[in-house]
C-alpha cells in the first residue's frame, strides 16, 4: 500500500502520512484506530510509544 493509499483511505493528506510515519505528527485517537484496522493489526503493533518511567 501506498501512502498515498493510505492518505485516501484515512482522508488526510499524504504529507500527514509521511509525518505520522517519521514521528513528526501524533494522530488522534480516532486516526489511530482507524490506521490499525487499514492494516488489520492491533492498535499496538501499528504504534511503538516508549513506556513511561515511574
Amino acid at each position: 500500500m501506498t501512502q498515498a493509499d493510505l492518505a485516501d483511505r484515512l482522508g488526510v493528506t499524504r504529507q500527514t502520512v509521511i509525518a505520522i510515519e517519521q514521528g513528526r505528527y501524533s494522530p488522534s485517537l480516532e486516526m489511530a484506530f482507524q490506521i490499525a484496522r487499514v492494516f488489520r493489526t492491533p492498535l499496538d503493533d501499528v504504534f511503538d510509544y516508549p513506556e513511561e518511567e515511574s
